[in-house]
């Protein structure tokens, strides 16, 4: 499929909260673009899903066949397995990530996104570069701060 967006995508963070990362590689035809960011203090499984917000949040145009590439079993099973219909259909309420997974929605119904799981820190190149960009975000000490984590006080682990 020639007009296909693929996307890969990796969270991380150093220690579950701690400082934390994302890094993606989006290819469309012949071109690749790769965003990474870090973030002061959050959560593996944030950083996870907002890997694939960003990357969405960076798309011009609108209805674009997006094949999304994760290891995170907790954000492919949650669109896949349709658990996020269940969530939406009671408010998020009692759920983690309500924040994150209300921006991933909203950008989500713009486009045709499909998501294939891939098992991390084995042999798929674009993974380990998503990976690679991660963890480096999470290092780099120029973070930015994940207000729907630190404002909401939460000292709950997500994984």
């Amino acid at each position: 499929m020639s007009d296909q967006l693929t996307i890969y995508t990796d969270g991380a963070a150093r220690g579950n909260p701690g400082p934390g990362g994302y890094g993606v590689v989006l290819r469309w035809k012949n071109m690749s673009r790769e965003l990474a960011q870090g973030y002061r203090r959050t959560t593996n499984n944030r950083m996870e899903l907002m890997a694939v917000i960003a990357a969405l949040q960076v798309l011009k145009r609108d209805g674009i066949n997006i094949v999304v590439y994760s290891d995170s079993s907790y954000v492919v099973n949650a669109v896949e397995k349709g658990w996020l219909k269940n969530w939406q259909r009671i408010g998020f309420k009692g759920k983690k990530n309500a924040d994150l997974w209300s921006m991933y929605v909203a950008l989500s119904s713009r486009q045709h996104v499909r998501f294939v799981w891939v098992k991390g820190h084995a042999d798929n190149p674009l993974n380990n570069r998503c990976d690679m960009l991660a963890t480096a975000a999470a290092d780099s000490g120029d973070w930015l701060v994940d207000e729907g984590y630190e404002n909401a006080g939460s000292l709950e682990f997500d994984e």
